[in-house]
């Protein structure tokens, strides 16, 4: 039975509609079928709808699905021929030794390992540019664009310049972030036993797409940082310089 989730609705017309996804929801049904997905809930809310393009479960922001099979094919092309922009912002551990920059460094699946992708000059090629926004020792807050569409892209181009996106199971510790890392002398209160999580998920959101569609219209189309990210950065700023 399909959860009943109030969809955000960034933007929708006749061809397309774009929502905000939470982290934490499969974008499209996987194999195993046992979870439900962000694309079930809006065919069940707005009849047929169509996968354009994906984004991690646990990554939070802007997707795009198409509502016919016109719309589909020509926005399903500008995606392939790379004539979508595509913004991500993320907060990744250390500070990067340059301010901007590109990876560069193709991509493939593990040969073991299903569902895990590795940078390997056999594979499909990759291209993410980066921009550091603010740093805070730890962590950097970093925009990310990417020109490929490959899976988990930016997770295995940070974990392969040494700057695993935070809270990443597979590319990087996994670890939840934990107030006392962050802030000096922290002492737990009185009422709890054990320390809570600062943040416990990926740390990756999905702001911007921008494209033109069928009718040679523009679209740009953001995302703003979720609520659990921006009390993330909120902490971090308040505990930098203490």
């Amino acid at each position: 039975m399909l959860q009943r989730l109030k969809t955000d609705i960034l933007e929708e017309n006749n061809d397309f509609i774009a929502i905000n996804k939470p982290s934490g929801l499969l974008s499209v049904p996987d194999r195993a079928g046992n979870e439900v997905s962000l694309k079930e809930i809006l065919k069940r809310q707005h009849g047929e709808i169509y996968t354009v393009h994906r984004l991690d479960k646990d990554t939070s922001g802007v997707i795009v699905f198409a509502k016919n099979a016109d719309a589909h094919k020509f926005l399903s092309g500008l995606f392939e021929s790379r004539e979508v922009e595509k913004y991500y912002s993320g907060i990744v551990h250390g500070i990067p030794p340059q301010e901007s920059g590109s990876v560069d460094a193709a991509m493939m699946e593990h040969p073991v390992k299903k569902g895990i992708m590795v940078t390997n000059k056999k594979g499909k090629p990759a291209l993410t540019d980066y921009r550091l926004v603010e740093t805070f020792g730890n962590y950097s807050v970093m925009q990310f664009r990417i020109h490929t569409g490959r899976t988990h892209q930016i997770r295995v181009h940070m974990k392969h310049i040494g700057h695993p996106i935070v809270c990443d199971a597979i590319y990087g510790n996994g670890e939840p972030v934990m107030l006392s890392s962050i802030k000096k002398n922290f002492n737990l209160s009185k009422k709890e036993e054990e320390e809570r999580p600062l943040f416990h998920r990926l740390a990756l959101h999905a702001e911007k797409l921008v494209f033109t569609d069928l009718q040679k219209q523009q679209h740009i189309i953001e995302s703003p940082l979720p609520k659990d990210m921006k009390a993330f950065l909120q902490q971090l700023r308040k505990w930098k310089f203490r």
